[in-house]
């Protein structure tokens, strides 16, 4: 199959309402139809390709980014290929499309900085209208305006994680471009959970957590992105709380309960997993499609946001609030998505054996975070330095022709570039020094330790009947998942003190462990440390 055959295949949408936002997609029936019948390459949706010499190279790098995430795409292919009502209505669904341009012609020619950038760096999967808000945000750029876009986080943890990253990457990229991004924290969609990509209900948080959920995610914006009022572009932080917790029980119904229908609700493929599993789906999580359409409705209203950004796996729910917009207000609005990222080896990107790869310094430090960069596969390090760096694409195409012990360079300016971003660059050196002095064969006594993971302890710890065993602190200090794993660590070898072999899984430490520091350093294999003080 040429290129250009499988771009067509992988760039079906579903069709929406003539009167709405379509998906950028060629949805004719003959399309449609060899879709079905080749449902291991269609996707809804289309990926990031630079335009004119590039074209080609982007075009197989989205390829092969497909192929690592065949179980989602086969989902999205089967979206694809319905030609379901997202609202009760009696329009009828349209196969023509909005441009007498293709895809590509119409990928190729954006004007829009933001939207070129979201396409050659592969950010770009699924749009509505896309020819429509090109013409918006330059439109908006040539006289010196701002287009509002949001995007959600819901308060689930108090920190967000990794795989947060891509999407703050978006709001970055958004007001760098000259539009301005609003921060959506769900302080009141949390109250409910997202059932999107769970087995099972989220475990019911209350209000106290939820806050306390919020003040934790909310700081990682100040590092990406500029807050205030002085220019058009700069960014706004608000609570969806602010507007969900008044709602009207039955007036909420009776005005915005006839726009949605069960039958494509229950279309959707997080309500379809869900149901096919036997799992409990319960009323509670069946409102949350609900209110996140009504939330791009309120923000229109609040804040003129006429765009909404997200990961492919919201594109039902940012769908139904484009709808929703235009049925109630008559309102054009906008959704775009980007690909949900996954590694070369298909597993969802954000977990490592420690756990979770978090944002805030408190729950990672800044060298675990480095180095979970540092060990991105060879296969991933470019499309990752295209997605979480700030690099130009001339310099990572030239990176990209490095073959050998080249890559692992390449492997180092990832994780340089992605932890500056984060942390500031200020930490590198701490960090640069630590590898060169703990793992290039320095002596731990002259180490620097200032970049690694602390955690502390008191003599009235040590003095304690049981002590402090080692298993607990390489468990508290991220090394170890569980002291089940902390266990297996020792019994095979990788658990040192400074640079003895820890023979015993029920080892406990002393006072005569520690340093003159007051420190002592345990080690995870050769590349992951933690430091243990004693306060």
């Amino acid at each position: 199959m040429n290129l250009r055959m499988a771009m067509y295949l992988t760039m079906a949408t579903a069709s929406l309402s003539s009167s709405s936002c379509w998906a950028f997609s060629r949805s004719s029936a003959l399309t449609t139809a060899r879709l079905r019948r080749s449902s291991s390459t269609a996707v809804s949706g289309y990926g990031g390709r630079r335009s004119s010499s590039t074209t080609n190279a982007a075009a197989a790098n989205y390829l092969q980014h497909q192929n690592h995430r065949s179980q989602s795409l086969s989902a999205n292919a089967k979206r694809s290929e319905q030609q379901t009502r997202l609202f009760s209505t009696t329009e009828e669904i349209s196969d023509s499309t909005t441009s007498n341009l293709s895809e590509e012609e119409t990928l190729a020619s954006l004007k829009s900085p933001f939207l070129q950038t979201m396409r050659d760096r592969g950010f770009l999967f699924q749009c509505t209208n896309l020819s429509e808000l090109d013409a918006l945000l330059t439109e908006a750029t040539s006289k010196n305006e701002a287009v509002s876009a949001y995007l959600g986080f819901d308060a689930t943890a108090d920190s967000l994680h990794v795989g947060s990253l891509l999407q703050i990457m978006i709001l970055r990229h958004l007001q760098q471009s000259g539009h301005r991004p609003i921060v959506l924290i769900g302080g009141g969609t949390s109250k409910v959970g997202d059932p999107t990509g769970k087995d099972e209900s989220r475990i019911m948080l209350n209000d106290d957590i939820i806050k306390k959920n919020t003040d934790g995610i909310s700081q990682v914006f100040q590092k990406f992105l500029t807050f205030g009022e002085k220019s058009v572009e700069e960014a706004i932080m608000v609570n969806n709380d602010e507007w969900l917790s008044d709602l009207k029980y039955l007036q909420f119904l009776r005005d915005y309960g006839t726009h949605f229908t069960i039958n494509r609700m229950m279309s959707f493929e997080s309500v379809k997993q869900r149901l096919a599993r036997e799992a409990p789906f319960s009323f509670l999580e069946f409102n949350y499609m609900i209110l996140q359409a009504y939330d791009f409705l309120e923000l229109n209203r609040r804040y003129n946001a006429q765009l909404q950004l997200g990961g492919s796996d919201q594109w039902g729910n940012m769908i139904s609030g484009c709808e929703l917009g235009r049925r109630v207000d008559g309102k054009q609005l906008y959704a775009l998505t980007a690909p949900l990222i996954t590694t070369s080896d298909g597993k969802k990107m954000g977990k490592t054996a420690g756990g979770a790869v978090w944002l805030n310094a408190d729950k990672l430090s800044e060298y675990d975070y480095w180095q979970f960069w540092r060990n991105t596969s060879d296969e991933d390090v470019i499309r990752f330095l295209k997605l979480f760096t700030e690099l130009s694409l001339e310099e990572i195409e030239k990176m990209a022709e490095w073959q050998g012990a080249d890559i692992n360079k390449a492997k180092v300016v990832l994780a340089d570039e992605a932890t500056a971003l984060l942390h500031g660059r200020e930490c590198l050196a701490a960090i640069h020094d630590t590898i060169d002095t703990m793992f290039k064969g320095g002596k731990s006594a002259e180490a620097s330790t200032e970049g690694l993971a602390r955690i502390f302890v008191s003599e009235d710890e040590l003095n304690a009947e049981d002590g402090v065993k080692v298993i607990d602190l390489f468990v508290k200090l991220g090394l170890a998942s569980s002291k089940k794993e902390a266990r297996r660590l020792v019994q095979g070898g990788g658990a040192k003190l400074g640079e003895e072999k820890i023979e015993d899984e029920f080892a406990v430490i002393a006072k005569d462990d520690f340093d003159e520091k007051n420190e002592l350093t345990l080690r995870a294999g050769k590349k992951r440390a933690g430091v243990v003080e004693l306060k």
